[in-house]
């Protein structure tokens, strides 16, 4: 599809605003990986989300039973719905039945929130899990809910998935105006890869093509109705329709996306001017890639800061002198009355919790899917497996282990943040130590997961469930002792701007015992001629003529 000025390019402003709820969903059909699994992410970032795992139990309920609905972002008690007779397990996004359901939120048309509804998006993730088996169950529950009981929330797009088929769905309410919902959902191509970044993705669709693409039977014309759209129903699209597609929802969402395109497909240059000026053919709702998509790459593309790209974070001056890439809130900036903004990059350092679903048709029930699992920042995290039959959390991802406001030595998201924050201060120095942890951490429990995957083949379930159990459980707190220690590391290393000497792999003495004395990088030749150039000859050195002549 070629759009071309249809966007006028304000609220800028409103990247601050999208980043409030921001997220990053990414994926990759079956055909599209080296083994035959789907790869679906996903980045829960938020400045007041604690990083933890959450968990339900599978639970029988007798007739008349009603269920609370609490509002996820906020803790709002919105109603109450009848509970069905049984709810399945879940383990974070994922239920007992490999089913994973992820979200990110565009917002839309601020007059189709309805504030009269009682299911938000958080609550449709949750509780559809513990009602479906598929992905196609799922978004039958989803849109019964939202049409029976009403959306509480703004535009969302949500992936939907189970170990044979990839969903997208977009839905938005209708503000009161009627109940319910208008939502569209396509199924992604097996050998395709696509994502959603905070920006409705679904532009026209296949109205015909009801074994893939699903679609309330209102959806046109309710947004005839509104004013939204007056053209032929082929011509439709929901996103034009539903969202608002200014700046911020294309560089600041979009964008993501692309860059995820970029780094597996080829001629993604093409749809620069889209991500940066509204022009040309709009980004696809899906990419063929030119090469297989890994779980690995896909943990490695939840670590994205655009390097490579023009919109590369490392680059421009903003990085300072240790090519930091990540710019604090707010996002948007002015200077001599005109509005400037920093990149945001899918790696942040506000995420709660991400992870990387990888879910596979050919495995038994009790692992036909992992949820690899990691708290705080994506790009200095340690992924850790989760199986579809797990049943407790560890201790270092439990919730109620510390808070925002409570730091706890023992949890996940505590030691991360100890890591990533000190990283933050000088990036480009310390992440290279970060690397070798973080990798080695991976690569060992990538080869464990090999490994005991090979050796239960021949178990019954119950026990091989036990020693997948076991595996999460053994890895959780192997990587938050080696992240503590990571932490002390680089606090002694890097004390006071220093960089201590080592050698042998441990802090270097003399021969009498005492510290040596440490490297003093300093910076970059760069960060010394912004410095000249702002101050002029203020700070030049100039020797002084002392003496008889």
């Amino acid at each position: 599809m070629r759009i071309k000025s249809i966007i006028v390019l304000v609220a800028i402003l409103l990247v601050s605003a999208v980043d409030a709820n921001a997220c990053t969903g990414l994926i990759a059909g079956k055909a599209a990986t080296p083994d035959g699994s789907a790869l679906v992410t996903y980045a829960a970032d938020s400045h007041t989300l604690y990083g933890e795992l959450y968990n339900q139990p599978a639970a029988d309920y007798p007739s008349g039973t009603m269920r609370k609905v609490i509002e996820w972002d906020t803790g709002k008690f919105l109603g109450e719905i009848p509970e069905v007779a049984h709810t399945y397990r879940t383990i974070g996004n994922m239920n007992e039945h490999g089913l994973v359901i992820v979200e990110s939120t565009w917002g839309g048309r601020e007059e189709l929130v309805d504030t009269t509804g009682i299911i938000d998006y958080g609550s449709l993730i949750y509780i559809s899990l513990q009602r479906a088996k598929t992905a196609r169950e799922a978004i039958t529950v989803m849109t019964n809910l939202v049409r029976d009981y009403g959306y509480a929330s703004s535009g969302e797009s949500f992936t939907i998935a189970d170990p044979n088929e990839v969903w997208i769905m977009e839905l938005i309410g209708k503000g009161g105006k009627e109940k319910g919902a208008v939502w569209v959902a396509i199924r992604v191509p097996d050998d395709c890869i696509s994502g959603h970044a905070n920006h409705s993705r679904i532009h026209r669709f296949p109205l015909k093509d009801k074994e893939n693409c699903i679609y309330s039977p209102d959806v046109i014309k309710f947004a005839r109705k509104q004013g939204y759209f007056n053209g032929k129903d082929e011509e439709f699209s929901f996103s034009l329709a539903y969202a608002i597609t200014d700046a911020s929802a294309l560089r600041g969402c979009d964008a993501r996306v692309w860059s995820y395109y970029n780094r597996f497909a080829d001629g993604m240059d093409s749809y620069l001017p889209w991500i940066l000026k509204g022009e040309g053919e709009v980004l696809p709702l899906w990419v063929k890639p030119t090469r297989k998509v890994g779980v690995r790459d896909m943990q490695n593309m939840m670590r994205d800061h655009f390097e490579g790209t023009p919109l590369d974070m490392t680059q421009d001056i903003g990085a300072g002198p240790f090519k930091l890439p990540y710019r604090w809130r707010p996002l948007t900036y002015k200077v001599d009355g005109k509005t400037y903004t920093h990149e945001r990059a899918i790696a942040t350092q506000q995420t709660g919790f991400s992870l990387v679903a990888q879910l596979r048709n050919d495995k038994p029930d009790y692992m036909k899917t992992i949820l690899w699992f990691g708290v705080d920042d994506a790009n200095t995290c340690v992924y850790v497996p989760f199986y579809n039959c797990t049943t407790t959390v560890p201790h270092e991802f439990a919730v109620g282990n510390g808070d925002m406001y409570n730091l706890s030595w023992d949890a996940a998201f505590w030691v991360t943040n100890y890591v990533s924050n000190q990283t933050y201060q000088r990036y480009s120095l310390m992440i290279d130590d970060v690397r070798k942890v973080q990798t080695a951490l991976e690569d060992s429990i990538a080869a464990d997961v090999n490994m005991i995957e090979r050796e239960i083949a021949e178990f019954a379930p119950a026990v091989s469930s036990k020693l997948l159990q076991d595996l999460s459980n053994i890895w959780s707190k192997k990587y938050v002792v080696k992240y503590k220690e990571l932490g002390d590391y680089l606090l002694v290393k890097y004390l006071d701007g220093n960089v201590k000497k080592e050698k042998n792999g441990r802090f270097e003495r003399s021969q009498y015992g005492m510290p040596v004395y440490p490297q003093f990088p300093g910076y970059d030749d760069r960060y010394h001629r912004t410095i000249v150039d702002e101050t002029g000859d203020r700070l030049q050195v100039i020797e002084p003529q002392i003496g008889q002549k």
